[in-house]
């Protein structure tokens, strides 16, 4: 079995969830007490978070590196970075270290193009949704089609993430609005929606709608899973 890397803290809420994830993954895969071999680096949210909202992404990019070198260090075969919105500056993580990245967006479009999905709707923060790095990766280099929410609906997206879900707080009304949105994705053509922020899959889940939801948490963990045990299974990612 490989070391899984995880660069989390982005927020800590849904690094728990990968953790929990690849750790059941691995035991449903191998059974008896075998659990992940996982080398877990857990960074301080509030100066990044800063950083975001200045623009100021090299910043970012510094302390990440930093900590992607202690996880190399600990013995990490590859790197998974526990959020999307930090994939801005995978490019630059990945020439700080030797091991492989495991995008998230990559593990999200294989799903998506085995499922034969040509056009999805995006949800995340501000800047996974309006900037480049997330949906131009999907649509260049796979050729899927991606809708975001209008202006309002991203202000009200971005809001309920930072101000609520990094929290830990999961308020009815906000998923009420999230759902009210993923509707109007599904109208406008979306055959799907990503939740594009490791946050929001601990509001909504595939329950709460008949649209389909492509949590990228999970998909993210069950690639970690599959690359750990040299194996990966599409239908149990999204099933």
């Amino acid at each position: 079995m490989k070391t899984i890397g995880l660069l989390g803290g982005m927020s800590w809420e849904s690094t728990l969830g990968y953790y929990r994830a690849i750790n059941e993954g691995v035991k449903q895969n191998l059974g008896g007490l075998h659990s992940a071999k996982i080398a877990l680096y857990s960074v301080d949210f509030e100066p990044i978070e800063r950083l975001q909202h200045k623009g100021d992404w090299e910043g970012t990019a510094r302390i990440l590196s930093e900590a992607a070198q202690s996880v190399q260090s600990a013995g990490a075969d590859f790197l998974l970075i526990c959020t999307n919105t930090m994939h801005k500056v995978a490019s630059q993580i990945e020439r700080a270290i030797k091991i492989p990245v495991l995008h998230i967006a990559d593990a999200t479009a294989e799903v998506l193009v085995h499922k034969g999905i040509k056009k999805v709707g995006l949800l995340g923060t501000a800047f996974t949704m309006e900037q480049d790095f997330y949906k131009g990766r999907l649509s260049d280099k796979y050729g899927v089609e991606v809708l975001i929410p209008n202006k309002e609906a991203r202000q009200i997206v971005h809001k309920i993430i930072y101000q609520e879900l990094c929290h830990g707080k999961f308020e009815v009304d906000s998923k009420t609005e999230y759902l009210r949105i993923i509707d109007l994705l599904a109208t406008q053509g979306a055959e799907a929606v990503i939740l594009g922020c490791t946050e929001i899959g601990l509001l909504v889940n595939q329950e709460d709608t008949r649209v389909t939801l492509l949590d990228t948490t999970a998909i993210h963990a069950e690639k970690a899973v599959a690359v750990a045990l040299e194996e990966w299974d599409f239908n149990s990612a999204i099933d």
